[in-house]
């Protein structure tokens, strides 16, 4: 039987009809199960969280070689169909919980279960994509690495380049280097999303770019910075950054210069190391 008549019977036995609004598409190709795993370079001593396990394919490989899996499902009937089989099975490395992974403290359990060293790998629900990474970046002990399953139009809006940079791009990148492992078209899930997806491999920075260790405080400093820089998308950035800061645009036009930036750039074209530069000479108009 193929993965796309035992998927399909699996959610007639459960009487589960997917749900876009949950995100429900499940992959239906069993090598792109086993590129997420070897993206996710997954060693035996390894903890890793999943999102949203659905039926459990993924949830089952990365069990046979990681130490730990914490599986997070917040479909109530996907989970205790996930308990069953795991029980059924004896497979004891594997935990479900059956909680909204937006919702649940996830610093805590992190701190308590994996002693604060974990991967995370998931096929993530497109819908929360942009909320699930500002919660993963804001946690004190981020995961080392992570493989998602994203929309492509995302993932490349993520991996962007100067020239087509954007506040999700400085975002991520602020906190990762950004790797498209491959394209996934949408024909490889069931049902078929409306669009294609990417498997993308964070891997996240001990340091930020001035080699200082991740600090609240500075980090919302820079990303005020940022904010002003893409304030309106037509405008100059010294023109965003002197309207954001209330300063003379011919004294950040200084600044730009300083930097060796041109001082009709926009603020798509900075790459993150041209931030990190004016963030300094910002820091003085920052209370």
């Amino acid at each position: 039987m193929d993965l796309t008549q035992k998927i399909k019977e699996i959610c007639k036995l459960l009487e589960i009809t997917p749900s876009r609004s949950k995100g429900q598409n499940f992959l239906v190709n069993e090598k792109i199960y086993d590129g997420i795993i070897k993206a996710a370079d997954l060693k035996s001593e390894d903890s890793v969280l999943e999102i949203g396990p659905g039926l459990g394919f993924l949830t089952m490989k990365l069990a046979a070689t990681a130490k730990k899996v914490l599986a997070v499902e917040l479909d109530d009937n996907l989970a205790h169909y996930l308990q069953m089989g795991i029980d059924a099975a004896g497979i004891n490395n594997i935990e479900i919980i059956n909680e909204d992974i937006l919702k649940f403290n996830l610093a805590s359990y992190i701190d308590e279960e994996f002693d604060g060293i974990y991967k995370i790998v998931a096929n993530l629900p497109y819908n929360i994509t942009s909320i699930f990474l500002r919660q993963i970046f804001s946690l004190n002990h981020k995961p080392e690495l992570m493989v998602l399953m994203l929309q492509y139009e995302v993932a490349e809006r993520i991996a962007a380049k100067p020239g087509d940079m954007s506040i999700l791009a400085i975002s991520v990148q602020y906190y990762a280097d950004i790797e498209i492992i491959r394209e996934v078209k949408a024909a490889n899930f069931w049902p078929a999303p409306k669009v294609d997806s990417a498997i993308i491999r964070f891997n996240i920075k001990a340091k930020n770019y001035l080699g200082h260790d991740y600090n609240l405080q500075e980090d919302k400093k820079f990303f005020r910075l940022v904010k002003f820089g893409y304030s309106a998308k037509r405008k100059m950035l010294k023109n965003n950054l002197a309207g954001g800061f209330k300063i003379q645009a011919d004294l950040v036009e200084k600044i730009l210069i300083k930097n060796n930036l041109n001082p009709k750039t926009r603020a798509e074209d900075l790459s993150l190391e041209d931030w990190y530069k004016i963030f300094a000479d910002f820091l003085q108009f920052m209370v």
